[in-house]
C-alpha cells in the first residue's frame, strides 16, 4: 500500500471509491489500526459517493514506530496532569492532526470532510482547530473534548487501557475478547469467534503496543479543546453510544455543546465500537453531514 509522509514519518493509507467524490478522511482511536474501519463499513461511505480514506497513526500499524522516544510513564503523567503539573511528552494531538493533513496533502487534496474515531475524533478536532480550512465537515464519534469536567471512564473500562498488554498471540486475543466484552456495545454483541479472527489478524499484521503508550501520553497533554473548538465554523456531526463505558457520553454532548451550530446523534445501545447492525444508521449520518457541507460551499 501507499505511504504518506510527514518529515521521518511514513503513514500507511489506502482508499476506497472514485478520485472524483467527495473526500472523506477516516481516522482512528488509540492503538488501533485503520483496518477497524472494517471494509465493509467504507465501502458503504463509498457508495455514497465519497472517495473514502483509510490511514495508520503515527507509532501503530504499518505506519513509522517512533521507538526511539521511549516508553512514557503513563501513570506518573496521569498523575501530574490531574496536579495541574505540565507534561513532557514524545508528541501531542497536535502532531497527530499534522500527520492527518500530510495524508491529504500526499493525494493533492486541498480539503476533505473528517471523521475520527474516540482518539481519532480528538485528532479531527485538533485538525479542525489547526487547519479549518482543509476541513469541509467534521464527524466526531465516540469522542470528547478533554474537559476535565466530563465524566471519566468505568473503573471496568479504564482497566482495559492501564492493564499491561500481554505479548504473546493467544493471550492477546484473550484479551481483545475479554475487552469487547467491558467497552463494546451491550445491545450488539459481537460473535465471538469473529473477535478471535479480528484480534490475531491485527496480531500479524502489526503488534505494537509501545505505540499505544505514547498515544495515550499524547491524548493527556493535549489539554481541553473545548474553548477552542468554539471558535470554528465547521458543520459538525457529533455521533455517541449511549452505552459507552469508556468515553461516556458526556463526552458526545460537551463536544457537541462545544462547537457552534453542531448535531448531535446519540445511539441507543452502542458502546464504544462500530457494531454492523448500526453502519447504515452512521453512514446515513455522516452521508447527510457532507452533503449538506457541499452545498453550503
Amino acid at each position: 500500500m501507499p505511504k504518506a509522509a510527514h518529515g521521518k514519518i511514513e503513514l500507511e493509507y489506502d482508499i476506497f471509491g472514485s478520485n472524483d467524490d467527495e473526500p472523506l478522511l477516516l481516522i482512528m482511536g488509540l492503538g488501533a489500526q485503520m483496518v477497524l474501519w472494517d471494509e465493509g463499513f467504507c465501502e458503504k461511505l463509498a457508495a455514497r459517493r465519497h472517495r473514502v480514506i483509510r490511514f495508520d497513526n503515527r507509532d501503530i500499524g504499518l505506519s513509522t514506530w517512533l521507538d526511539d522516544l521511549g516508553i512514557p510513564d503513563v501513570a506518573a503523567l496521569m498523575a501530574a496532569g490531574a496536579r495541574g503539573e505540565p507534561m513532557q511528552v514524545p508528541y501531542t494531538l497536535d502532531d497527530m492532526a499534522d500527520d492527518a493533513v500530510a495524508v491529504l496533502d500526499a493525494l493533492g487534496i486541498d480539503s476533505a470532510h473528517i471523521c475520527g474515531a474516540s482518539m481519532g475524533g480528538m485528532i479531527a478536532q485538533a485538525v479542525a482547530i489547526r487547519h479549518p480550512g482543509r476541513v469541509r465537515s467534521m464527524t466526531s464519534i465516540m469522542s470528547t473534548t478533554g474537559n476535565p469536567a466530563v465524566p471519566p471512564a468505568s473503573p471496568e473500562a479504564m482497566a482495559v487501557l492501564m492493564d499491561p498488554m500481554p505479548e504473546d498471540r493467544d493471550s492477546v486475543i484473550e484479551r481483545s475478547v475479554k475487552s469487547d466484552g467491558i467497552i463494546g456495545s451491550p445491545a450488539y454483541p459481537a460473535d465471538e469467534a469473529y473477535l478471535r479472527e479480528r484480534a490475531g489478524m491485527l496480531f500479524d499484521r502489526a503488534f505494537h503496543p509501545a505505540g499505544s503508550a505514547r498515544q495515550m501520553v499524547a491524548i493527556l497533554a493535549h489539554g481541553n479543546r473545548g474553548p477552542a473548538l468554539g471558535k470554528i465554523d465547521i458543520p459538525t456531526l457529533v455521533i455517541h453510544g449511549k452505552a459507552d463505558s469508556l468515553v461516556p457520553v458526556e463526552g458526545g454532548i460537551d463536544t457537541h455543546e462545544s462547537v457552534p451550530g453542531s448535531e448531535l446523534m446519540l445511539i441507543e445501545g452502542m458502546g464504544h465500537n462500530l457494531p454492523p447492525e448500526i453502519w447504515d444508521e452512521i453512514v446515513a449520518g455522516i452521508a447527510g453531514l457532507t452533503a449538506r457541507a457541499g452545498q453550503a460551499q
